[in-house]
């Protein structure tokens, strides 16, 4: 039976020009002399010198970096608790509303949690800011990083940690020592996404930011909005190439990992026989 056929070519391109072609003509437009973005008028990099040299993008990129990191950390920090109490902490008063309001954000339109967070933030008189954004993002990250966590915690050996406490470990050492080494890949994957949320994010930090802080989404968007500069393309080019250089980093350390898996599954049988 033929797995190939035209008709699946044919999916198969249209599919991936659909998803990627409007990139590629944006990397390509960035290098435009031009300061029409959809007039070729020769080859330039100037456009990415003029990027690094405007300090608003630059203050834009250095909030949301800022806010990113210290966002997707405690969010990780909160949703790992919060996943290892849901797993291991069994039935107890109160589960159901707990893990509804971990969970929530899941499903809760962005809209209404901004606007829901905005009215907290001007209830009990927070000025908007930076602060404010950590704030925010880390409340919707928070139950992403819990999901992904949570997922490793249900596949996870209980009778490592049994193990531990029985030789002496207190039950925070048997978490340290044992179960926490054994998440980290979840930790790690958790972070990133919470990562990856955060830098992406326009509309809840459209309305929990103040006149101190401007994400570079919202900087992107109100730029946008007066008009396409190359400017944009050229700072979309890095953000597409810093994304391309971390998949593929990505993949080349789980595939070389596999492999030492594999080869130390091998070394481990030709030792027994």
């Amino acid at each position: 039976m033929r797995r190939f056929s035209w008709f699946n070519a044919t999916s198969l391109t249209l599919g991936f020009a659909f998803l990627y072609l409007p990139m590629i003509l944006l990397v390509i437009y960035s290098f435009n002399e031009s300061r029409l973005v959809t007039v070729w008028a020769g080859f330039s990099t100037k456009w990415y010198g003029e990027l690094f040299r405007d300090q608003e993008f630059l203050d834009a990129a250095w909030v949301t970096l800022k806010v990113a990191v210290f966002s997707s950390t405690l969010a990780t920090v909160l949703g790992t608790m919060a996943a290892y109490v849901l797993v291991r902490a069994g039935r107890f008063l109160g589960r159901t509303l707990f893990s509804g309001m971990i969970y929530a954000p899941l499903v809760m339109p962005e809209v209404i949690t901004g606007l829901s967070l905005l009215l907290l933030f001007i209830g009990i008189g927070l000025d908007r800011g930076v602060f404010t954004i950590v704030l925010a993002h880390t409340t919707f990250a928070m139950c992403y990083v819990s999901v992904v966590v949570s997922s490793r915690l249900t596949s996870f050996d209980k009778s490592l940690e049994e193990a531990a406490l029985d030789l002496g470990c207190s039950a925070f050492e048997a978490f340290r020592l044992v179960t926490l080494p054994i998440i980290a890949p979840a930790v790690i994957s958790g972070w990133l996404l919470a990562f990856t949320l955060s830098l992406d994010d326009l509309v809840i930090a459209s309305f929990t930011t103040g006149p101190s802080a401007t994400t570079l989404p919202i900087k992107i968007f109100s730029a946008v909005r007066l008009g396409v500069s190359p400017q944009i393309n050229a700072l979309s080019t890095i953000l597409i190439a810093i994304v391309t250089v971390g998949v593929i980093s990505a993949s080349i350390i789980t595939k070389r990992a596999a492999v030492a898996q594999a080869r130390d599954e091998q070394a481990a049988i030709r030792t027994e026989e």
